[in-house]
């Protein structure tokens, strides 16, 4: 046992933590009861509004004009499909005017806005020689007879709805469905999995057969599918919970220090669930990861404590003793470190994004708990329980037989070893800056990132995309101008030459905006003649070529219009490029009185998240490591301590960003915190094995010896955590759902190479730094 530690005075922490242990346990089952009860009424939380950057200026232009664009926004399209023939069938036009009445009466649908072959909204129009004739393409008195279906063939093929709701095949027609985040009615937010359920139960389950397919896709169904997966992400949960145990057995040959370690990390669990609905929060796709990151950390300090107590048991000292000792020599370091991960977590708050924001919060709070349940709680358990006989013989025994980590590691504070890790590690370093140049913001794939390619919500989107005209990636440029001037000649004219100018962009498929209604009417009114297919200067010729407008294209007092762009996918270059597209064009051709405010659509609103995640990622990195450097600072007083232990997560984070460039995975939404969140975990690693170093320097041991001594107190642990912890959320690889498929690729990725490079690099860094006596003289 180290006397410094044994002869240490006892902090103010250490006497009333000890002193009062009865008092201490009431108060934590008190406590865990509460929260308990609050933990199981934590519910998914899913928003459209958080899941943008709501400051970004793309989304504030979006939120001006959200009454005028409530078709273009938030909408789910039921695509109806008949596997027997084409649609026009009188038992098929009967099931979708019945799917049709069903989704009208779903909460949360803006019923307005609602599309389909059997709503009034959708109209033919034609020009005669008496003049404009129209009606709703369902005609009037239809009876499914063989009159009234002809006539609803000829009134679909004069609509213009041929590609947009209605196939190019005929094979299937589109329900189009724009959705109220909020319930006009009650004020209620719209629950997306609830949602998402009744489109299945009222919809797929109830209409779907061997006659008629149902394909649904849009941003509430993609997040009602990702509330489905959560069910298997609690799955991979308590398969990680039960790896843990058995490591951990393995690790410890001790039931009870197995179980209390286990058991307090899931405490921290619970509190931190019970925290987040006592706020109001709750838990969404994207924050899923946050009790498995809690529950780690919790494992990871816990094993920590279990060692040192083990390590205290075997020196002769009794369970209460060895526990006070264990916590005396690690609570500087655990509070360093947890507190370099809370604060290092709430630098996510950077980011304009709700649902970061929200992770951060949740992160940030299960961090706070892990401190009160694995420095405070778990010492005290084990003050009372103790190491077992058979964990005690278990430590006995490894301590005569160096471990596997000792031998493996404590090479690589000798020269040879130490430069020649530094050189593997600068070959690998140029690796990932390589790679890592070639990391892209946002989507890198077709249909739903989120989900894999198989998924039924991208075999959905896949079966839309192939059989319709109008892509379901829009991207909405909003013409903005005085009170009843949208349709002026000039203004048109000006949206007709940026309408060219981006039909000519790659990735743009088509454009269409008032200045195609103007065009089609003066077509019409001209008998058809092509060569009047164009605008007038009159202005009084094109407002009676507008006297029929579709909705959707002005808005109530003509000062805008929206351009509405139809895009080829939503990738990240794709965005890029059009904005930029749309960017030079009002550089060199902008004019007075008119002004092309971007952006609405989909497409529009991730090209918006895109360019927020791409100006803070950097920003929320210099965050996290500067919160990191400063807490080392203040605890090792020392710039040579503080490199040892930052550079390895530094060349970890480099690493990362080549593997995501290598592997198709870009920053967006899922992953941009899995980096942070990686170096809040990794950090743990370095302090913890140098607060034993600078134990091992303060009793005048050379760098081996320290480094040594450092391996046998927490180095041992520190690789059994980071392999334990890899092994559970590889498990993730095989997840259903891809972002998470993702995210356990990075975070066992990370929790490897944190280890790796806390083991490795920081002797091989602290001989590099002549950090202590290198040799005994």
């Amino acid at each position: 046992m180290d006397n410094n530690i044994e002869n240490k005075k006892p902090s103010l922490l250490e006497q009333a933590l000890f002193k009062f242990r009865l008092g201490w346990l009431f108060l934590f089952a008190a406590v865990t009861l509460a929260l308990g009860y609050n933990a199981v009424q934590v519910r998914p939380d899913a928003s459209f509004t958080k899941m943008i950057p709501t400051q970004h200026p793309f989304i504030q232009n979006y939120f001006e004009y959200q009454k005028d664009l409530s078709s273009l926004g938030n909408v789910v399209r039921i695509a109806v499909e008949n596997k027997q023939g084409d649609i026009f069938n009188p038992e098929f036009q009967e099931t979708v005017k019945q799917i049709t009445d069903e989704v009208f009466y779903i909460p949360g649908v803006n019923r307005s806005g609602l599309r389909s072959l059997w709503t009034p909204n959708v109209r033919w129009m034609e020009v005669t020689e008496e003049g404009f004739v129209g009606g709703p393409v369902v005609p009037d008195g239809y009876d499914g007879g063989e009159d009234s279906i002809a006539q609803l063939r000829e009134n679909v093929l004069r609509s213009g709805e041929v590609g947009n709701l209605v196939a190019n095949n005929f094979e299937s027609t589109i329900i189009y469905v724009p959705l109220d985040e909020v319930n006009p009615e009650t004020g209620a937010k719209l629950d997306y999995g609830e949602f998402s359920e009744r489109l299945e139960t009222l919809i797929r389950d109830k209409y779907q057969s061997e006659e008629i397919g149902i394909h649904i896709t849009g941003f509430a169904k993609l997040i009602g599918d990702l509330i489905d997966g959560a069910e298997q992400v609690g799955l991979f949960f308590l398969l990680a919970i039960l790896i843990t145990l058995a490591m951990l057995y393995v690790y410890s040959r001790c039931w009870r220090s197995t179980f209390t370690v286990l058991g307090c990390s899931i405490i921290a669990v619970i509190w931190q669930l019970g925290i987040i609905d006592l706020i109001g929060s709750g838990i969404n796709p994207y924050s899923m990861l946050v009790p498995f990151l809690v529950f780690a950390i919790g494992v990871s300090h816990g094993v920590q404590i279990i060692n040192a107590i083990g390590y205290n048991r075997t020196h002769g000292f009794s369970n209460f003793e060895a526990s006070k000792l264990a916590f005396r020599s690690l609570y500087i370091a655990g509070l360093t470190a947890l507190a370099s991960d809370a604060i290092g977590f709430t630098t996510l708050m950077v980011i304009d994004i709700a649902v970061i924001k929200e992770l951060a919060i949740a992160a940030s709070i299960g961090v706070a708990v892990v401190v009160l349940t694995n420095l405070g709680l778990l010492p005290i358990l084990m003050s009372y329980f103790g190491v077992s006989d058979s964990g005690v013989e278990h430590h006995r025994k490894a301590e005569s037989e160096k471990h596997v980590v000792v031998r493996t590691f404590e090479k690589f504070a000798q020269p040879k070893w130490a430069y020649s890790a530094l050189g593997v590690a600068v070959v690998l370093l140029a690796w990932g800056l390589y790679y890592g140049q070639q990391m892209q913001i946002g989507d890198l794939d077709k249909g739903s990132p989120e989900l894999r390619p198989d998924s039924r919500y991208n075999l959905d989107n896949a079966y839309i995309v192939d059989n319709y005209s109008s892509s379901t990636d829009i991207f909405v440029v909003m013409a903005a101008t005085e009170p009843q001037q949208c349709i002026a000649y000039n203004n048109l004219e000006f949206m007709d030459r940026f309408s060219w100018h981006m039909q000519n962009t790659n990735g743009v498929q088509d454009v269409k905006s008032i200045v195609y209604v103007s065009k089609m009417g003066m077509f019409a009114i001209n008998e058809g003649n092509l060569k009047w297919f164009t605008l007038n200067r009159n202005q009084f010729v094109t407002n009676a070529s507008l006297s029929r407008i579709p909705d959707g294209l002005i808005n109530n007092d003509c000062s805008m219009a929206p351009i509405i762009i139809y895009l080829d996918d939503h990738k990240a270059e794709t965005l890029k490029n059009v904005v930029a597209s749309v960017e030079s064009f009002k550089q060199n051709y902008q004019k007075e009185g008119i002004d092309l405010l971007m952006a609405a659509g989909n497409s529009g609103i991730e090209a918006a998240t895109n360019s927020v995640i791409e100006s803070a990622q950097n920003k929320m990195l210099l965050w996290v490591y500067g919160v990191v450097i400063f807490l080392c600072l203040v605890t090792f007083r020392s710039l040579r301590t503080v490199a040892c232990i930052v550079l390895p997560l530094a060349f970890t984070t480099v690493m990362s960003q080549g593997l995501m460039a290598v592997l198709g995975i870009g920053i967006k939404v899922a992953t941009l915190p899995v980096i942070a969140l990686g170096v809040g975990i990794g950090v743990d690693y370095g302090i913890y094995i140098y607060s034993k170093v600078k134990e091992g320097l303060q009793r005048g041991m050379d760098l081996p010896a320290t480094y040594r001594y450092a391996l046998e107190n927490t180095g041992k642990a520190v690789g059994f955590t980071g392999l334990t912890l890899a092994i559970g959320v590889a498990t993730w690889i095989f997840s259903p759902i891809k972002f998470q498929a993702d995210m356990g690729i990075l975070l066992t990725f990370m929790f490897l190479w944190n280890m790796l490079g806390a083991l490795i690099l920081i002797p091989a860094l602290a001989r590099l730094f002549k950090v202590g006596k290198l040799h005994q003289k």
